[in-house]
């Protein structure tokens, strides 16, 4: 007498986590900017303690966007999630601040050198040009009529350096290192003296980069990074 065939069991595939649709991204990525725009406009306070709840009513999002977002930022640094006390975001302290800076100078001394060899001389020539029209509007008008554009302009000279470098895990690091950056300098305002030495110093190293010297152009860089921290430190 033979034995009944067993039924055939249909394996089953281990479940496995759904890909975001499209929208599902962009919402997730207008969480993103939305939590760092409420930390850098101080609608959040850097070192404060918030719940999710919390965040979703302030910045209007969904709760799904959110928590992806804040997954992100927590890889990032900016920010902690306790299971049970809520999200704790990023404070400056002494040891942030030098780390930072240590950092960014590793990065962009060597892009300096890079830049230096191979950016375009029309290139260099409007980033000086900007810069100099910037220094002749600050002895003319006040410092609150200049800050976007000087923000604006040091993103676009550290953003350009960084670029010779192309190497985009290095960008994607220097966009991180932004963030730190803008924590860093969420208790710190833009004055004259501080907005003149800035520019000076980019100019150095622009005019190095500009007379295809990269050993000038590095050292210049690295100077100017440790002035910089030196200014956020408050030692000058």
């Amino acid at each position: 007498m033979t034995k009944p065939a067993r039924p055939v069991r249909a394996r089953t595939r281990a479940a496995q986590p759904k890909e975001p649709s499209e929208a599902g991204r962009r919402l997730g990525d207008l969480a993103y900017r939305r939590i760092l725009e409420g930390l850098f406009d101080r609608r959040i306070s850097a070192g404060s303690f918030i719940s999710q709840n919390e965040l979703m009513q302030l910045l209007d999002l969904p709760i799904q966007p959110l928590r992806d977002a804040l997954r992100i930022l927590e890889t990032e640094g900016i920010l902690k999630i306790h299971a049970r006390s809520g999200i704790e975001f990023l404070k400056a302290d002494l040891e942030l601040a030098r780390s930072t800076y240590q950092f960014r100078s590793i990065i962009e001394r060597s892009a300096a050198r890079a830049y230096a060899e191979t950016a375009e001389k029309a290139e260099i020539e409007r980033l000086i040009a900007d810069h100099q029209a910037l220094l002749e509007r600050l002895e003319a008008s006040s410092v609150d009529d200049v800050t976007e554009d000087m923000e604006a302009l040091e993103q676009r000279f550290h953003g350009s350096i960084i670029a010779a470098l192309r190497n985009p895990m290095i960008e994607t690091t220097a966009r991180r290192l932004k963030n730190y950056v803008a924590v860093i300098r969420l208790d710190l305002t833009w004055t004259a003296p501080r907005m003149i030495r800035t520019i000076r110093e980019h100019l150095d190293v622009l005019n190095a980069c500009l007379a295809r010297d990269p050993a000038a152009a590095e050292a210049a860089l690295a100077h100017h990074f440790q002035a910089a921290l030196q200014r956020i430190l408050g030692m000058v």
